[in-house]
């Protein structure tokens, strides 16, 4: 049996990984921190493999130990107070478990799970504009500038086989920041950032951890993809498939992008007595507002033959019901 290695796993893609691994009939070894919950790893199944990313001699030892055959690394931050955070977790944390990886000799193939925002948006006013890999990336957040630079050094690495993913805007059972959407609309109010007409894009978690693993698996190696359902979809009509789905009436609401920064900024302030960074912060405020995140997806369809099995519609619909089944609706 195949053994593979998720970091990340507690959180709400990584649960979604262990689950498909799981399926494949693979070894799956749940990298998690002391603190890290367990609520959603309660398959007897799973081993549990205590990660510390920045002791490398430590690392190096246990992968020897190990001998995994693939390595998902989904761990990282999305938010944090200080810009620094960001690239010392994203991206000299993951620089420190790749030299792990070397020193310890394992022929692991190795899968980064990078982020659109890597790249950022595309163009604003060529709406025929795809975010492509020969793209020039202008990440528009420390977050996604953390991501390119993970991805600029795995391009220096030498005898590693790896992928680069980067998925679009993630959602699914478990999810909770476009769930807080969810929530406003639940209560007849329909909030957008900005004036400006968007192409959004979206994935639903379990289409991407399906395409995920079959990258991991596959014999492609030293190649970068972009995931999402392959559409495209303007504000409105996310918010007509979550009213449809919840079956409300809503008064929507308009929120201008400067007002959004400072309501973004007394989050930040706020989460400072409570020690918790909040999604819904200043620079997030510039990725919610960007205009176009249309990516081209056909380099991903061509090599693993992706077809999604949800568009945004059919995906709200099972994603909104777990929630109302599980009491979060």
């Amino acid at each position: 049996m195949k053994k593979i290695l998720i970091t990340g796993a507690s959180g709400f893609v990584g649960g979604f990984l262990v689950e498909e691994c799981l399926k494949r009939n693979l070894e799956v070894h749940a990298g998690i921190r002391k603190t890290s919950s367990r609520s959603y790893l309660q398959d007897d199944r799973i081993h549990f493999f205590e990660v510390d990313f920045p002791n490398v001699d430590l690392m190096t030892e246990k992968l020897k130990l190990a001998q995994f055959d693939y390595i998902i690394h989904n761990a990282g931050i999305v938010a944090a107070e200080k810009k620094e955070d960001y690239f010392r977790v994203n991206t000299e944390y993951t620089k420190r478990f790749v030299e792990s990886i070397q020193k310890s000799k394992i022929p692991s193939k190795f899968l980064y799970m990078s982020s659109i925002a890597a790249y950022g948006p595309a163009s604003p006013t060529d709406k025929s504009d795809f975010l492509k890999n020969e793209y020039t990336p202008a990440p528009i957040t420390s977050y996604g500038k953390s991501k390119l630079d993970s991805e600029y050094y795995l391009k220096t690495v030498q005898d590693l086989p790896y992928i680069v993913v980067r998925p679009t805007v993630v959602y699914g059972p478990r999810e909770k920041d476009l769930f807080t959407f969810f929530q406003f609309v639940s209560r007849h109010l329909q909030p957008k950032i900005g004036f400006q007409k968007q192409d959004l894009t979206f994935i639903h978690v379990k289409d991407l951890v399906r395409v995920v693993v079959d990258a991991t698996l596959s014999t492609q190696s030293n190649k970068s993809y972009f995931i999402a359902d392959g559409d495209h979809y303007s504000a409105d009509e996310l918010g007509t498939y979550v009213k449809k789905s919840l079956n409300k009436k809503t008064l929507k609401l308009t929120v201008p992008a400067a007002l959004a920064k400072i309501v973004a900024s007394v989050f930040e302030m706020s989460a400072k007595s409570i020690g918790r960074y909040p999604t819904f912060n200043v620079e997030k405020v510039a990725e919610l507002t960007a205009q176009n995140w249309k990516c081209d997806i056909a380099p991903i369809k061509k090599d693993f033959a992706f077809k999604p099995e949800f568009d945004l519609e059919t995906g709200l619909q099972h994603t909104i019901q777990w929630y109302q089944k599980n009491k979060w609706l």
